[in-house]
């Protein structure tokens, strides 16, 4: 029965992306055009990757944060994203992001999962992270990160309703998401 509800709850996570992908698109593309071309460079200090590494790629992402009622209070169960690049105007998505947290590209099958070590808070939505990476796995875009940024971010906070049982929510949110690995 418990993976029967989390494949109801991945479907439903999926879903939401998919609908969140689709209401947030125009904002996104105007998020696009203020951001700057290299977001880590503008990254909160405490937000900096380390040095030693380099920049490889940066993505918006649009989907939900599923949080779940535990203890009467709403807790993070996980997020479900959509990562796109743009080329000559047009999205083509490159990745999806999921429990973990981990990446998965639909380019060529490599992941990175991660671990936050850093945040900065961000009133009125989820705060921007750093992440170390804690394994990965093939040899496409995502063998060897070293680092990810979460940065730009735009809604996904935690219901301030009280909840009962095993309530669970997904809350749209936006964000930018900058990968790294050690400079060779």
């Amino acid at each position: 029965m418990q993976l029967t509800k989390r494949l109801v709850l991945t479907a439903t996570a999926l879903a939401a992306v998919t609908a969140g992908t689709l209401l947030t698109a125009t904002a996104g593309q105007a998020a696009t055009a203020q951001r700057p071309a290299h977001p880590g460079v503008d990254a909160p200090a405490a937000l900096k990757v380390p040095d030693g590494n380099r920049l490889t790629g940066v993505f918006s992402a649009a989907g939900v944060q599923t949080y779940t009622c535990t203890d009467g209070a709403w807790k993070l169960l996980e997020p479900a994203a959509t990562l796109w690049a743009r080329n000559d105007g047009s999205r083509r998505t490159v990745a999806l992001h999921s429990r973990g947290p981990v990446w998965v590209s639909t380019v060529d099958g490599s992941a990175v999962n991660a671990a936050a070590i850093a945040n900065s808070p961000k009133t009125g939505t989820i705060p921007e992270l750093l992440l170390q990476s804690t394994a990965t796995r093939g040899t496409g875009m995502f063998a060897d990160v070293s680092y990810i940024q979460r940065l730009n971010t735009h809604g996904g906070v935690a219901p301030t309703t009280a909840c009962t049982g095993t309530d669970q929510v997904g809350v749209p949110y936006s964000a930018t998401y900058a990968f790294y690995k050690p400079a060779k």
